[in-house]
């Protein structure tokens, strides 16, 4: 079970998040996936979107690997290097994900190799 949540007593959401989403049964824990290229075990060119999209892949691939979708995620967590990067990052991420929204937060973190990093929580069949 995946259920939105939004609180009616807290402003509408107008960024691609929910408020919280409800579960029940397995749930996959990811640590944190870099825009690592898994062919080479290299860094993505340190231009934001690259970094961010390869970011997102590298999440998609450990989730469906798992068994998973990222159409299941309760929880993402990203971490950027500059908080500029924000509204970009909304439009990638609007490409991997839909609504509902999974719950999120967006936090500026002193990342060293890349400037961006991702983690998750998802919902298993």
């Amino acid at each position: 079970m995946r259920e939105p949540f939004t609180s009616p007593r807290l402003p509408k959401p107008k960024q691609p998040y929910s408020h919280g989403i409800i579960t029940s049964g397995k749930q996959l824990w990811l640590s944190g996936i870099l825009p690592i290229i898994p062919e080479t075990g290299e860094f993505a060119p340190r231009v934001f979107e690259t970094q961010a999209v390869q970011t997102f892949e590298n999440l998609r691939t450990a989730v469906e690997d798992a068994g998973g979708s990222l159409a299941n995620a309760i929880k993402v967590n990203v971490y950027l290097y500059d908080t500029a990067f924000h509204f970009a990052m909304n439009d990638i991420f609007a490409r991997y994900f839909e609504p509902p929204y999974p719950a999120r937060t967006t936090i500026q973190s002193m990342l060293r190799a890349s400037l961006i990093e991702v983690d998750a929580v998802i919902a298993l069949p």
